[in-house]
Order: C-alpha cells, then sequence, then structure tokens
C-alpha cells in the first residue's frame, strides 16, 4: 500500500488541509479503479465501508491478487467534515459559497479535443491511451484559487485515469440505490445485483456535472464527436449506501463485500467470483424519477417508507398544521418504489419529501436535487 497526501490551498494561514489517498495493487497494469466516500462529507456510511475495503485491499495486494491499481480516498471532502455549527454537522454545502460539493467539476472536453484531435489513429485502444494521458495532462496545467476548486481539482486529477469510478454516498433515509448511465449499464448491473440495489437510475448528463459525470460525460462527448474511433473508456457508479444514520459495521462488511465480489467478477481481483444475485428491481430512468415535495409546512408524518413498492394516487405522507388543524395528504402521482425520503419530520413549504422511481421518463433538464 502507498500513502500519498495532497494539500488544499489553504483559506488563512494555520488551516491546512489534506486528501489523502491509498494506492494497492500494480502501478504498471495498465488498469486502474478509483473508489472514494462522503464527498457529501455529513454521508458517513461510505467511509466504514471504505476503511472495511482499506483493510481487505491490504491483505489482497499482500496475497497478489490485484490484477489493476486500486485507489481509495475514504476522505473525499475534509472541508466539509471540519463544518460543525452548533453541533450539527453541515457536510453537503460548502459554507463559504453555499455550492454543493458535488457540482461544478471541470469540463475538459475541448481541451482533451484540442489535445489530441492531431494525433488521433485508427487504433481505439491507443486512442484511449492517449485520451486517459490527455485528460490527466490537461487537468495538471489547471490551476485552483481557493480551497474548494482546489479540492475538486484534485478529486479529478486522482480519479481522470481510471476505467472504473466508485463514488460512495448515501441519502437521508433511504434504501441502497445507485445512479450510473445507459451507457455503463450492463457493466454495472452486476454491481447492482451484489449490492441489492433497489433502484439503478440511469441518465447520460443529468445536470450540475458533477463527480461521476465529469469523467463520463466527457468520454460520451469524444466517442459523439470521433465515433467508434473513441470508444468508452471509463464509467462511474454513485452508490447510495442507505441513509446519513445507516452506519454499522454489519452493514459496511456487507457492502465492502459486495464491491469486492464485483471487483473480481469484472477481473480486477484474482479469484472466482461470488454467483450473481438476482436484480431486486431493473434499471429505470433518472428522468422517471418523481420528486414529491410538501405543499405546506407543518409536522410530516410519513405513512410509507423507503423501499415500499408505491402505486399511483397513494398517500405516502400528510402535513399538519397543528394552529389550524389543516392536514394535507401528499400522493404520488406515479407508481414506484420509493427508494428515499426525507429525515426531518418538521416540513417547510417546497420541502422534498420523498423520490419516487418510476418507469416512463417525463422530466428533462437538471434532474438532481440541490
Amino acid at each position: 500500500m502507498r500513502h500519498a497526501t495532497h494539500d488544499l490551498i489553504s483559506p488563512v494561514p494555520g488551516t491546512d488541509r489534506k486528501i489523502h489517498s491509498f494506492h494497492f495493487g500494480p502501478q504498471d497494469s495498465g488498469r486502474k479503479i478509483y473508489i472514494q466516500s462522503s464527498l457529501h462529507a455529513d454521508e458517513l456510511p461510505g467511509m466504514l465501508v471504505a476503511w472495511k475495503l482499506k483493510n481487505q485491499l491490504r491483505t489482497l495486494e499482500e496475497a497478489g491478487r490485484l490484477k489493476a491499481e486500486i485507489v481509495l480516498v475514504p476522505v473525499a471532502n475534509p472541508i466539509g467534515q471540519d463544518q460543525q455549527v452548533m453541533d450539527i454537522h453541515l457536510g453537503r454545502y460548502e459554507l463559504e459559497s453555499g455550492q454543493n460539493f458535488n457540482r461544478r467539476f471541470l469540463d475538459m472536453t475541448d481541451k482533451v479535443i484540442a489535445e489530441i484531435e492531431s494525433t488521433l489513429t485508427d487504433d481505439p485502444v491507443q486512442n484511449q491511451s492517449l485520451v486517459r494521458k490527455a485528460f490527466k495532462t490537461t487537468l495538471e496545467r489547471e490551476t485552483a484559487n481557493n480551497q474548494l476548486t482546489s479540492q475538486r481539482l484534485i478529486q479529478q486529477r486522482l480519479a481522470c485515469d481510471a476505467e472504473m469510478v466508485l463514488d460512495l454516498h448515501c441519502d437521508f433515509d433511504a434504501v441502497e440505490h445507485l445512479y450510473t448511465t445507459p451507457e455503463a449499464w450492463d457493466q454495472v448491473e452486476p454491481l447492482a445485483r451484489y449490492l441489492g440495489s433497489k433502484a439503478s437510475l440511469l441518465a447520460t448528463d443529468s445536470g450540475g456535472q458533477s463527480f461521476d459525470e465529469c469523467f463520463t460525460l466527457l468520454w460520451w462527448k469524444l466517442n459523439q464527436q470521433f465515433g467508434e474511433r473513441i470508444p468508452l473508456g471509463s464509467f462511474s457508479v454513485t452508490i447510495e449506501l442507505r441513509g446519513q444514520m445507516d452506519v454499522s459495521h454489519d452493514l459496511a462488511e456487507q457492502d465492502a463485500q459486495a464491491i469486492l465480489n464485483y471487483l473480481t467478477h469484472y477481473g480486477v481481483i484474482a479469484g472466482e467470483a461470488a454467483a450473481l444475485p438476482e436484480l431486486p428491481f431493473s434499471a429505470t430512468p433518472l428522468a422517471a424519477v418523481e420528486p414529491i415535495e410538501s405543499p405546506m409546512g407543518g409536522v410530516l408524518v410519513l405513512m410509507a417508507k423507503a423501499g415500499d413498492v408505491i402505486e399511483a394516487g397513494q398517500v405516502i405522507a400528510e402535513v399538519i398544521d397543528p394552529i389550524t388543524d389543516r392536514v394535507e395528504p401528499i400522493r404520488s402521482s406515479i407508481s414506484g418504489v420509493m427508494y428515499a425520503c426525507a429525515n426531518r419530520r418538521m416540513a417547510t413549504a417546497g420541502m422534498a419529501v420523498a423520490r419516487i422511481a418510476g418507469t416512463e421518463a417525463y422530466r428533462s433538464g437538471y434532474l438532481l436535487s440541490p
């Protein structure tokens, strides 16, 4: 195992922060897997899973079973980890700028095209190598002017030449689910099976230039422009490890083993892969998700729980105004799986209450939560 540190820009003297990366397996294999956790810093199930993976990857490396370099970043967001305000962890947005830590990553497509256009060949494998090198080179030329942009740049540099990127998150209150692209689904489906994913949500571009899509979108755009000369050279998966309170050794060991089973099935860990379980639910478009909001403020009473199969028109919650006695039912307008819901019980008007994974796409544009 090799332990590397990467310095963030210090906002004021005496407040230095670093990102720590742990590198396992052969660095000269030509293959690389990148795994990080807690980019939203208050989403901690993934951090425990990453720690479990760290210990198991060390053992696998000592046994000579790793066939690719695997880079692990257990604490992807040191800025957000330190945002404890009056005993409440605020890890989704940077307090200084209000920006979501998982948005606004750099789109390097045009710069990569300028770097490779004159040297492209008719060999797709060679072109993939050219793109990875150009992606890394162009990112190395980028500069950051504050702590947040330096953190994003470090994360992109660590993952830009990986063929697989796994980003470990969780929701407020949720069952296990994941996000990836339609183009990658055939490769990702075994992971969904091992994890027991209750919803697998697909979008090529969900908006916001999130961490996972800053890689897949670059390859997709290159493929759209140059065709088969540049096949898709990377895929990403955002894995949502249930809800914020689902931090336990049993769950973390289960999820870490699922990821290791997948990496074995994928061929970067030597050994016989575990048999593939059944897929709990088929993949569906992210554009088919209904984000359900509260029509008013009041006490939120959930009538359904994460993981329930919901019918169109079903009441999933009530909001109660204890002053006026108004009771407002909240209904789903579609059928599907309620894969995530709020963990707050005082609703504000317009607050996100739940998300239902439907089957028919009906939304477009920006598809993510804020």
